[in-house]
């Protein structure tokens, strides 16, 4: 019987040419897995190329609301943004496909993971780190690292492969954005955006949404609810985050939200320059922290802050099954206790727009906040504490101004 190797596949050219090239090249029965974090219709046909390429097996697996609720959620939740800018979209992916990908290759047997990342992205390592953090026993193929035995090195490789292999499907080698989509975003790369100084091709780019310019003349309102940190409602109707995040999608896009121009560091030590089109993440991570800074105090959001950014780098790291995440997580999560509440914005070419906070549990107090006095803030109050709190500041001056006139005698 053949050892078998479960093949992280999507469907497109390069999983494609991977099935017949592990055959060939290591004598493996070919167990191809797509994981479907919501990738829409790039779902479609997949069972019969698998088969058609020579795969054994094809398993289609639905962790949409995994990735929503266990990966998604306490990154929206930790407020965890790589570079300022980047919503981790395909970074939270990773780890949930690796786990599914263990949890195949343990059903199957088999003794190796292959997929189909190249060696200078980040998503080898994503995916590795993934994979030998639950199954350290189980070997990794990366063929793009394998110069010695995969010899393609472009789309007309392999399709001159596939051809050779009697396999006829319909790629051509006309060159594209390279993209990666999920129900939290889609990333575009190549083309245009491989020269900094170009300005993007929106128009031919775009996939969930158009640019602020093309939305509407009109705002969109929008009212959602919390509990525990949570999106429970949206404009009045009860669903699953998965389904919220997919409505948040439609608005943003259609209002030109979450379109990001960056360039960014990689793991591996070089820049990269990407577009990301994240319509109702943006929403997402926005309406939570409008709520968020009505609740927390100051100094709890100023470590879940400096906390959050951790978690975004070890998230990008590919470091998502480690006990440094498990431990910063834990302590996002006693944050969210009462991150219950509701908030309203508006949706307006690109902006998001507030309209107003409520909760339960807000540490505003308009006695306190008003330009009027209130009962609980005696102003003369200040004086000691200006006095106490620039202490330092006073001494240090005191001090300076001695010495100052002894260097003058």
């Amino acid at each position: 019987m053949k050892e078998k190797v479960v093949l992280a596949y999507s469907g497109g050219l390069d999983t494609t040419a991977l099935i017949p090239w592990l055959k060939e090249t290591f004598d493996y029965e070919v167990i191809c897995c797509c994981v479907n974090c919501g990738q829409g219709n790039e779902l479609d046909g997949l069972d019969e190329r698998a088969k058609l390429s020579g795969a054994s097996k094809l398993y289609i697996e639905d962790i949409v609301d995994d990735f929503c609720d266990n990966y998604i959620m306490p990154c929206v939740q930790a407020g965890a943004v790589y570079e300022h800018q980047y919503l981790l979209g395909t970074s939270m992916a990773r780890p949930a496909i690796a786990k599914k990908l263990v949890e195949i290759a343990r059903k199957e047997n088999a003794v190796a993971i292959c997929h189909g990342a190249t060696g200078k992205g980040n998503d080898q390592i994503r995916f590795e780190l993934g994979i030998k953090a639950l199954a350290p026993d189980i070997k990794i193929i990366a063929p793009w690292r394998m110069t010695d035995v995969w010899t393609m090195q472009s789309r007309e490789d392999e399709i001159e492969f596939c051809e050779a292999h009697g396999i006829h499907l319909p790629f051509d080698a006309s060159h594209s954005y390279s993209r990666d989509r999920n129900l939290w975003h889609i990333s575009h790369e190549g083309l245009e955006l491989e020269d900094p100084s170009l300005a993007p091709n929106y128009n031919n780019m775009l996939v969930l949404g158009v640019t602020p310019e093309n939305a509407p003349d009109k705002e969109t309102e929008v009212t959602m609810t919390f509990e525990a940190g949570v999106p429970k409602t949206l404009n009045g109707k009860e669903m699953k985050v998965s389904e919220i995040i997919t409505e948040l999608n439609r608005l943003g896009g259609e209002n030109g939200i979450g379109i990001v121009d960056i360039v960014e560091n990689r793991v591996v030590g070089m820049k990269s320059r990407g577009v990301y089109e994240t319509p109702g993440g943006t929403i997402l991570m926005a309406a939570h922290d409008q709520l968020e800074e009505l609740i927390l105090d100051r100094e709890t959001m100023e470590a879940k802050k400096k906390l959050g950014s951790q978690m975004a780098q070890v998230v990008y790291e590919g470091k998502w099954f480690t006990p440094l995440r498990e431990a910063i997580q834990a302590f996002v999560t006693s944050t969210q206790q009462y991150v219950t509440g509701e908030v309203k914005f508006k949706l307006y070419k690109g902006n998001i727009i507030k309209a107003g906070t409520t909760s339960p549990y807000s540490l505003y107090n308009e006695s306190l906040a008003s330009f009027t006095t209130g009962d609980m803030y005696d102003h003369h109050d200040a004086d000691g504490f200006i006095t106490l709190f620039g202490l330092p500041l006073k001494v240090r001056a005191m001090k300076m101004q001695e010495a100052e006139k002894n260097n003058n005698k």
